[in-house]
């Protein structure tokens, strides 16, 4: 009987060499950040509020402690909540906000140590970045989020990597995980929270996944590729291209160039706001403005385009966030689009609803998406003028990839927004340089 895609990926587990640790210590930094900048928010208090069961494992700047399970939804749905964590291009998927707090929780429960907790990290990000590419587009086609279906199968081998599963459990791991995927994406029509549980919830499937498996529950070898699989129920195929997902596991780390975001809005978004800054910079003011013309990728459209007049005119903050009409104008007005452009308050303001209500979209049928993430706006002036701005990939992504002491500093504002002092921020940033070099002991980081 031949292997099946999660045995040739327990195998690859096994013999794979030069973990990222810089990539898997980049997350780390990211994924607290955000945390702590959401910590106040009213998702992140109901998400802690939500979970009954208690224990031994933070919720990072909370003070009361949860199950790991917990830790892992809470941690992982404030990782999430501002639409401000990494990207992995090609697919995409959010693997941060999902297997950091999936092996942080695990860290702190199992007194795992760091260089197993460095593994798990590494292995989960690189099996959701990985079966990103399986079916690309697809799983968003059928109105699931590949962040949340593939997310708990990235957390479940996160934490079976992390707690050194036999290869038999490995392989239950997965196989139990793909009966807890879920994830829909009509959060889109109004701007409801539940796209910012989608990490979390993933990340507890994945723990909670692993803990059956090793209890001896069993799951389906094929939960991948089979007949009634996860990409026959969420990408609604079997045929997709598995050697994207296996060949050279180990050996080859694609997670390696995961993206982190300048802005804190949907992904694709992102250069356009380039675009539009850009284009304020050079003297152009909003009221010149008589329309906005964007060129953008079909698939697309249904998540930041459609309909438009509710994209022109976003009901709250967090629907701005898919908005592309809003964020481009944020950029041209406000010069970002940072935590502060999504704020209730903002997304009324009047300078901002004029501006998105000039930007429409032209398909643009030889757009790469979703191998690269373009932007192009084109500005039509009351003098007659026209002024043209492109961007040929993400800032942040692997083209144009931030450094180290840029994402320090993204950690540092994250912090100062979510009210942690500086010396609080210093504190885990000194953790993070170390943390897997030893037990993870998150203790200090739970006000």
């Amino acid at each position: 009987m031949a292997d099946s895609i999660s045995e040739q990926l327990a195998d690859a587990v096994q013999n794979a060499r030069d973990v990222p640790r810089e990539m898997a210590e980049k997350l780390l930094i990211d994924v607290a950040g955000l945390c702590v900048a959401a910590r106040r928010t009213d998702y992140a208090r109901a998400s802690l509020a939500g979970w009954e069961a208690s224990g031994g494992c933070t919720a990072i700047g909370h003070s009361r402690t949860l199950d790991a399970a917990g830790a892992a939804f809470v941690n992982g749905t404030a990782a999430h909540g501002e639409d401000f964590d990494d990207t992995f291009e090609g697919g995409p998927v959010h693997a941060g906000a999902v297997i950091v707090p999936a092996v942080l929780a695990i860290a702190e429960r199992n007194k795992i140590e760091g260089r197993d907790a460095l593994r798990g990290i590494a292995v989960g990000a690189e099996v959701m970045c990985r079966a990103s590419l399986v079916a690309p587009k697809l799983i968003h086609k059928a109105g699931f989020h590949p962040t949340a279906v593939l997310g708990a199968m990235g957390a479940a081998a996160a934490a079976a990597t992390a707690l050194r599963f036999s290869k038999h459990q490995f392989v239950n791991a997965l196989g139990i995980a793909g009966s807890m995927a879920a994830g829909i994406i009509e959060y889109l029509a109004e701007g409801a929270w539940t796209k910012r549980m989608h990490p979390g919830w993933a990340a507890q499937s994945g723990i909670r996944a692993a803990d059956l498996a090793r209890a001896g529950f069993v799951g389906p070898r094929a939960v991948f590729e089979g007949t009634h699989g996860l990409f026959h129920g969420f990408a609604r195929t079997a045929d997709g291209d598995w050697d994207k997902l296996v060949g050279g596991f180990g050996e080859r780390w694609v997670a390696n160039s995961l993206a982190f975001k300048p802005y804190a809005c949907g992904t694709m978004t992102q250069p356009y706001v380039d675009c539009a800054r850009r284009l304020a910079q050079k003297g152009v003011r909003a009221e010149e403005v008589v329309e906005m013309v964007c060129e953008a990728a079909e698939g697309t459209v249904h998540r930041l385009w459609e309909p438009l007049a509710d994209k022109q005119r976003p009901p709250n903050a967090y629907f701005a966030k898919f908005s592309q009409p809003y964020c481009i104008a944020a950029g041209f007005v406000l010069g970002h689009a940072g935590l502060e452009a999504f704020t209730e308050e903002r997304v009324r303001d009047g300078r901002l609803r004029s501006l998105a209500a000039k930007v429409r979209y032209e398909i643009d049928p030889d757009n790469p998406y979703p191998d690269e993430f373009t932007g192009h706006v084109r500005a039509r002036l009351k003098d007659g003028r026209t002024l043209e701005e492109r961007q040929g990939h993400l800032r942040g992504g692997r083209n144009e990839p931030l450094s180290r002491a840029e994402i320090e500093e993204k950690f540092r504002l994250n912090c100062a927004y979510g009210g942690w002092s500086a010396a609080q921020a210093e504190r885990f940033l000194a953790f993070a340089r170390q943390a897997f070099d030893s037990r993870t002991d998150l203790s200090p980081f739970r006000s």
